[in-house]
């Protein structure tokens, strides 16, 4: 069920571009309801660009995970599915402090230059569609550095099932922003200082911090 009109932060360079940032944006803002069919025709029009662009930008929305396409129904916005939510990060919890491990004794100052960068353009950011887009490249350069092997293989997929929830949760909580805003700029930090222990123990923290925030907006009812 639609909410509102559909609204971007700006005209982006290309229709494509215009059409991903508008209905991310719908989307982690409730303005485009879990379930919501998404009509092509109706959607191309509204936003006056062409149905190729459009069909584009909801394929890329399907790789995100925030679509989800249904061959009967067409596209779809996805719901919250607890259950799976729980399970990814469980074995999240379990992995991840093998990769933090790894990448750590690899990570170069130019990697973590990079991610100071990026934590940095989070605190600024105020969009949230923007925010987790840098989110996601924040948490890629310490994933990629073992990239190849069969735990970083599974630990993308499960981050890339994840991203959806993450930023609904985020859409629900708001005052979770900051809060990972700060655990982004400590990471970076401890990187650094190659505490590798406490790395460990702030990455568990994360990972259940926002599992926390995903269950809390769902008992809510607002995801």
């Amino acid at each position: 069920m639609r909410v509102g009109k559909l609204t971007a932060p700006g005209r982006a360079r290309t229709a494509h571009e215009y059409a991903l940032t508008t209905l991310r944006t719908a989307i982690l803002d409730g303005t485009l309801a879990g379930g919501t069919r998404l009509v092509q025709t109706e959607l191309a029009s509204e936003l006056d660009i062409s149905t190729t662009p459009l069909r584009e930008a909801l394929r890329d929305l399907s790789v995100e995970g925030l679509v989800v396409m249904d061959p009967h129904r067409g596209a779809v916005v996805r719901r919250l599915d607890i259950a799976e939510v729980r399970e990814i990060y469980q074995l999240r919890i379990i992995l991840e402090p093998l990769m933090v491990r790894r990448v750590a004794a690899t990570v170069t100052n130019a990697q973590l230059d990079q991610a100071e960068e990026l934590a940095e353009r989070m605190q600024k950011e105020t969009n949230l569609s923007a925010w987790v887009e840098l989110n996601r490249d924040f948490h890629a350069l310490f994933g990629e550095p073992d990239n190849g092997s069969k735990l970083a293989g599974i630990l993308a997929n499960l981050r890339d099932s994840a991203s959806a929830y993450v930023s609904l949760s985020l859409a629900a909580r708001p005052e979770q922003v900051p809060e990972a805003n700060g655990e982004h700029a400590e990471l970076v930090r401890l990187y650094r200082a190659g505490d590798v222990d406490t790395i460990e123990q702030l990455t568990l923290q994360h990972l259940r911090s926002t599992l926390n925030a995903i269950e809390e907006a769902h008992t809510r009812g607002v995801i």
